[in-house]
């Protein structure tokens, strides 16, 4: 008998554990570009998918933060102090640049 009830603990456990939920996926994060030197800080960012990107402008002319191909965003045009952003979608790696200043590259890696 004593067998028979440590067994069925053993099997309680068990199904217990595997009716736990799992881990949260973690929390959607916000992560700063920022806009200097007429160049983007840091050139290139890995986030997470969900998470939200914002481009802050510090310089004294006017930048955007424009997708270069695949899917269409842009912050618009910013002018010294504003800010603009962009959630993070599909993974994969994206080239974005300054419509005002093409010369301006970055890119922005999705995981």
């Amino acid at each position: 008998m004593t067998r028979v009830l440590t067994g069925l603990a053993a099997v309680g456990a068990i199904l217990v554990a595997a009716a736990a939920p799992s881990a949260a996926p973690p929390a959607p994060r916000r992560h700063v570009v920022e806009i200097r030197g007429m160049a983007f800080h840091p050139a290139v960012l890995t986030v997470e998918r969900g998470d939200t990107v914002e481009w802050i402008n510090r310089d004294i002319v006017p930048h955007t933060a424009t997708a270069a191909a695949g899917p269409a965003w842009t912050t618009g045009a910013l002018v010294q102090g504003r800010s603009g952003r962009h959630l993070a979608g599909e993974p994969g790696e994206q080239r974005y640049f300054c419509e005002l200043h093409p010369t301006m590259e970055g890119r922005l890696v999705v995981r």
